[in-house]
């Protein structure tokens, strides 16, 4: 059953994505980062490769030619996931795949709306059976 994470009271969700992202990959997992759109995927890719705990962490966008060979993909378009090992979301709905990943990270900001998103998606797994976990962030910095 999937593991799922909310890393909630952030004010934004792009460098705690890179961090888990950059822990994920020491410890020899695959992520599929899920992305509102295409600024946000720009964003991350430029941080991915700029990021001093980054050092070199692989990672394309999902519609590039070597995403099957890819351990890290940033999804702005809904492509079908080739790795099922951890799930970033930052996107404001639950996947309709995330049970196929043994991790599902939620990042959640200070944003009502966003928050409000959060609440819906932790109570949708939640009656499901999923066991969800929550880590209230607001006091760390990234």
């Amino acid at each position: 059953m999937t593991r799922i994470d909310f890393y909630t009271h952030v004010n934004d969700k792009v460098p705690v994505a890179v961090q888990l992202t950059c822990k994920a990959w020491a410890q020899g997992l695959s992520v599929w980062l899920r992305v509102p759109d295409e600024a946000v995927a720009g964003h991350l890719d430029q941080l991915l490769w700029t990021h001093p705990k980054a050092e070199f962490v692989p990672h394309c966008r999902s519609d590039h030619p070597l995403v099957a060979e890819t351990p890290i993909v940033i999804d702005a378009h809904d492509h079908e996931p080739r790795s099922h090992q951890l799930l970033i979301n930052l996107r404001g709905d639950q996947p309709a795949y995330f049970a196929r990943f043994a991790r599902l990270a939620e990042i959640v900001t200070l944003e009502e709306s966003d928050a409000q998103n959060a609440r819906e998606r932790f109570k949708f797994y939640r009656h499901r059976g999923f066991e969800v976990a929550t880590h209230n962030l607001s006091h760390h910095r990234f």
